[in-house]
């Protein structure tokens, strides 16, 4: 049994499956989620668990080389872009039919309970050397 890290063996499989180049879709509860990537469904109760705590411990796994997110996040849900701009000063933003168009590339979905507008990013995977 896993002693720390991401517990939930869904999540931690698809992620050992993840390469270079890989894109990754955190979401909320609800963004469409598109045909083709391999989904983990984690969302509970509205809010459980919340995109922060999920992008979080997805960052403390993974390496990201960059990450993109719906423009609507600025005006429409603060605290999500504050959490993006801290962990991603190079943020790419579309509009987020772009960024619904952009998911459908993605390999895996993760979606959250999240219940706030726009909590939604597409991670690129990086490589560790």
């Amino acid at each position: 049994m896993k002693r720390t890290g991401i517990l939930n063996r869904h999540l931690s499989g698809a992620l050992a499956e993840l390469g270079h180049g890989d894109g990754i879709l955190v979401c909320d509860a609800g963004m469409p989620i598109p045909d083709g990537p391999r989904v983990v469904d984690l969302a509970f109760r509205a809010g459980v668990p919340s995109f922060a705590e999920v992008v979080d411990g997805l960052l403390a796994e993974l390496v990201i080389e960059g990450a993109t997110a719906a423009t609507e996040v600025r005006e429409t849900n603060t605290e999500a872009a504050a959490l993006l701009d801290a962990h991603f000063p190079a943020l790419a933003l579309v509009p987020h039919e772009r960024l619904k168009e952009l998911s459908a590339g993605a390999r895996l979905v993760v979606r959250t309970g999240e219940a706030r507008p726009y909590a939604n990013v597409l991670l690129h995977c990086g490589v560790f050397f």
